[in-house]
């Protein structure tokens, strides 16, 4: 919890002040001597063992008064919220061996299928950014709350060759930089702020799609520090199972860096390959995923990959956020003070006649009458 003005805090110096006050008043009482006939008469008029009742309204009183004296200083909780400026940064994977059929018809079609499924489930006011990579990366669509131009930009995807993963981050990190000015670019030198990257995490987020390993360019962990350094979380999917298949793509899934080569741009409806292993670097997309405060997820079929995608949501959808909360102390002093005082008032009532312990002038004068006789 913290403060927004920490001088009010000073407020909380009532209550003492307070009961110094009663203190005093009470020492001041005790001072003044009275004169009586009878030391049976002092007994008479002397009050009972302090009650309970008497000290629990005080209590609720004070507590009400400090409660109150604190949301003077409005104070300030951490809690998780939703976003309603979040950008998600969607990049997947169309290296050559996304053409793989071990996942039918091919690992780029299911793909496709599952972002096209995120995309139309996310709400409306949440920007959605896609990067594709093989060799190289860039951003097909910068972040949008346009749904039909990102379905548009996934029908457009086609294979290439090689895998450069970390250069895929370091691409949705700059297109975050272009909407968040919380976020510095990754040309930008962070200094000695990078290490340590004080304060919550950014609401956006950067999930990568891959089914294979880093060919080329950057090193995959060494652009998820780059993330953490931003505090921009990336959340990584290993996708393909562990049997050979062969690679089958359509004509309008090569490109002419494919490994099919111009072939793609014939009449023919498909090209094959050999059969491929799965190559995914399971342990640097863990790492990747630690590094930046996501998650590594393993998906080996349709479905899986699916459920993936709808859930991620529940991890990255709430960000941390300071809400004040001075409300509550004022709607939680107010109740304290008015029970102390309604307590008091209905304990100290006095029901047609004086309240117990008190003794009025004529029982004082039948008292004294009858002790002097």
């Amino acid at each position: 919890m913290s403060f927004d003005w920490p001088w009010a805090l000073t407020a909380l110096l009532v209550a003492p002040l307070l009961l110094a006050v009663r203190w005093w008043l009470n020492r001041r009482r005790k001072r003044v001597a009275v004169t009586v006939s009878s030391v049976a008469l002092i007994r008479t008029a002397l009050p009972g063992p302090v009650s309970w009742r008497r000290r629990v309204p005080v209590l609720l009183f004070l507590t009400g008064l400090l409660a109150l004296a604190a949301g003077l200083a409005r104070p300030q909780a951490t809690v998780a919220v939703p976003s309603n400026d979040t950008s998600i940064l969607l990049a997947i994977d169309i290296s050559g061996s996304m053409c793989s059929t071990d996942i039918a018809p091919n690992r780029l079609a299911v793909a496709s299928d599952a972002a096209r499924d995120f995309i139309e489930a996310q709400a409306g006011d949440t920007r959605i950014g896609l990067v594709a990579f093989s060799g190289i990366a860039g951003l097909v669509v910068p972040p949008t709350t346009d749904r039909d131009a990102l379905l548009d930009a996934i029908d457009t995807l086609r294979t290439a060759r090689g895998t450069a993963i970390g250069q895929a981050i370091l691409t949705a990190i700059d297109a975050i930089a272009e909407t968040n000015p919380n976020v510095a670019a990754t040309g930008v030198d962070l200094g000695e702020a990078a290490p340590g990257a004080l304060g919550d995490y950014q609401p956006d987020t950067i999930v990568v799609l891959t089914d294979g390993s880093n060919t080329t360019g950057v090193a995959p962990v060494t652009a998820a520090e780059q993330a953490a350094a931003r505090r921009i979380r990336v959340y990584t999917i290993g996708f393909g199972t562990t049997e050979p298949a062969p690679m089958v793509c359509t004509a309008d899934q090569i490109s002419d860096d494919s490994y099919f080569g111009r072939r793609s741009r014939g009449d023919l409806p498909a090209w094959t390959g050999r059969s491929r292993y799965l190559d995914l670097d399971e342990e640097a997309l863990t790492r990747v995923a630690d590094v930046s405060g996501g998650r590594y997820f393993r998906a080996e079929d349709a479905d899986e990959l699916t459920d993936v995608l709808a859930d991620l949501p529940r991890e990255f959808g709430l960000h941390e956020q300071d809400v004040e909360i001075s409300v509550w102390f004022a709607l939680a002093g107010g109740v304290l003070a008015f029970t102390g005082v309604g307590l008091a008032l209905w304990w100290n009532r006095v029901p047609g006649g004086p309240a117990p312990g008190t003794t009025t002038p004529a029982a004082f004068r039948r008292r004294e009458g009858s002790l002097s006789g």
